[in-house]
């Protein structure tokens, strides 16, 4: 579950754009040399975005396991579509509109009943359900594409749909404009993440995750 921001995109009238089955792309997994450059850019160690990532995705990539065109690995998010549409959905769509976070069939399983989700969502209001995802790697929310350098959420998904590169660089502007990399360089694991995972964090250990994922990988990196 990524970071989240503050937005709104109410009624019909915001449009559905591209179906969601044209977020596929070849989904290329990042090489080292990718993540050594992207740690050189940031100054910090390959280790530590190596535990970002092994956290957010438990270890299982930025994309489905299936056969290319791939999709990316997303978790819709009933919470945030219901802020971005002002709960218009809520009563008559309550597993993909809810007002607040948790409770049962928060999620469902994971995989491709996300992009089930989406569809659904994406058929009653197409920016909205895009920017109510978490994409990829780092399983940052759709509604952050500004922040990520993307103009529309329809261009950051169909870049997060392109490969684990793509959704590596957004990773690097978005913790840039948000004023993490020192937090990384010191790896201020309980800052960090309750800067990018929100305050829940604590419950479900996100720091204590990241620094074990980080010890971890500094001994196989070593």
């Amino acid at each position: 579950m990524g970071p989240a921001m503050v937005g709104g995109i109410t009624g019909a009238s915001a449009g559905r754009g591209a179906p969601p089955q044209a977020f596929r792309g070849p989904g290329t997994p990042l090489a080292d040399a990718d993540v050594a450059r992207a740690a050189a850019a940031l100054g910090c160690e390959p280790a530590v975005l190596s535990a970002v990532i092994a956290v957010e995705t438990g270890g299982r990539g930025g994309f489905l396991d299936e056969a290319p065109p791939r999709r990316p690995r997303i978790l819709f998010e009933a919470h945030v579509f219901s802020r971005l549409t002002a709960g218009r959905w809520d009563a008559s769509h309550p597993g993909l509109s809810r007002p607040r976070w948790g409770g049962p069939g928060t999620y469902g399983p994971a995989g491709a009943h996300q992009h089930e989700r989406l569809a659904h969502a994406a058929a009653l209001n197409g920016p909205a359900a895009l920017q109510a995802c978490s994409w990829g790697l780092f399983q940052i929310l759709g509604e952050n594409h500004r922040l990520c350098g993307f103009e529309d959420p329809e261009s950051f998904a169909r870049a997060m749909a392109r490969d684990e590169a793509a959704q590596l660089d957004a990773f690097l502007a978005f913790v840039r404009a948000r004023g993490l990399v020192p937090l990384l360089r010191a790896r201020d694991w309980t800052a960090f993440a309750r800067r990018y995972n929100g305050p829940g964090q604590a419950g479900n250990r996100y720091d204590a995750r990241l620094a074990a994922a980080y010890e971890r990988h500094a001994v196989e990196e070593a």
